[in-house]
């Protein structure tokens, strides 16, 4: 007999469309789990124990709900199951993703995130195969840590390392590993390595509090953007997004607010750090990245902007010192580290 933690906590896995409108409900947690003991003819064998920390959409979620899902799950002892599963809504599922990676970065059993494209009712959803396999994860005891596995439409099912998962491409219902690199697939019951970590050694565990920071502001670049709208005011550190070669708006040609630099400097005044991702670290690099450099941004490199985002939150709530924070960002914890 597997032992196995469900943790329900909304989303569309979690809904029923009524009238035109998607939503949570009360009656739609447990037909998940229904529908596999409907498919699966082994279901005897698994015993599934159930909690509900969390009923929420998630796009409606602010970081303060994974405090409240990391004390509901260490409250339900984690060590007595053979793997938890955690369902959860599309919008943010990276960014849960990575939270739940980083705080379980020492795990001795399998946690995989598991949602939903469409509600369970719907004949398109592809919730109960991203649950199937899952629990074939936990059941063939494939490997500790924390995994999504997801179907993208009209595509076999790839399982993503938690700290990789992108989130879903524009318009669209379908995830990708950062660098479309999946960590394995699932066909026909049977999971097949894609891509093997580039470090052999597990890193070593750090235990960090559940606890993330209010004080850290994500900046996303666009032309013409003005960065003298943003008040830096209770603010500990910038996260800067960039383009996908890495850079940013580093020219004082159409002006200096909108000119990262100068805006740099701003933040330099007020002692905010400013961090910039993603960025992949090679020999050569555009004269705008050198710039930001020069003038004293930190790079974040070779780790998703979800990933930076979520590692920053719990960096700046853990440490106090600015170098351990640095050397917090550094360490590869939970497979982050392309």
């Amino acid at each position: 007999m597997k032992n196995i933690l469900v943790v329900f906590t909304g989303g569309t896995i979690g809904s029923i469309a009524t009238g035109g409108t998607i939503n949570t409900s009360d009656s739609t947690s447990f037909e998940l789990i229904r529908q596999f003991q409907q498919h699966d003819e082994n279901h005897r064998q698994i015993h599934f124990d159930t909690i509900q920390p969390l009923q929420i959409l998630s796009e409606n979620l602010a970081p303060g709900a994974w405090k409240t899902l990391i004390a509901a799950i260490q409250a339900a002892r984690p060590e007595q199951y053979d793997g938890i599963i955690i369902t959860h809504g599309t919008d943010t599922l990276a960014y849960t993703a990575c939270a739940l990676s980083f705080y379980f970065n020492a795990a001795r059993i399998p946690m995989l995130l598991v949602s939903s494209d469409y509600p369970l009712e719907n004949p398109k959803a592809n919730g109960l195969e991203n649950f199937i396999c899952a629990v074939e994860f936990i059941l063939q005891k494939i490997e500790t840590g924390f995994f999504v596995p997801y179907r993208n439409h009209q595509q076999i099912t790839q399982l993503h390392q938690g700290t990789r998962l992108a989130c879903s491409l524009q318009l669209s219902g379908d995830f990708f590993s950062v660098q479309g690199k999946s960590y394995m697939q699932f066909e026909n019951r049977q999971f097949s390595l894609l891509n093997p970590p580039a470090q052999q050694t597990p890193p070593r565990p750090i235990p960090l509090k559940a606890c993330f920071s209010d004080r850290i502001l994500m900046i996303k670049p666009y032309p013409g953007l003005d960065y003298a709208r943003f008040n830096l005011d209770h603010v500990d550190a910038v996260l800067h997004d960039l383009y996908h070669s890495g850079t940013a708006y580093a020219s004082p040609q159409w002006g200096e607010n909108y000119s990262l630099i100068e805006f740099m400097k701003r933040c330099e005044k007020q002692g905010i750090t400013v961090y910039l991702a993603p960025a992949i670290k090679s020999a050569d690099a555009y004269q705008s990245t050198q710039a930001l450099i020069e003038q004293g941004a930190k790079i974040i490199w070779n780790m998703s902007i979800e990933a930076a985002y979520v590692k920053l939150l719990l960096a700046y709530e853990n440490f106090d010192d600015k170098q351990e924070i640095m050397d917090f960002m550094v360490e590869d914890i939970a497979g982050e580290h392309l």
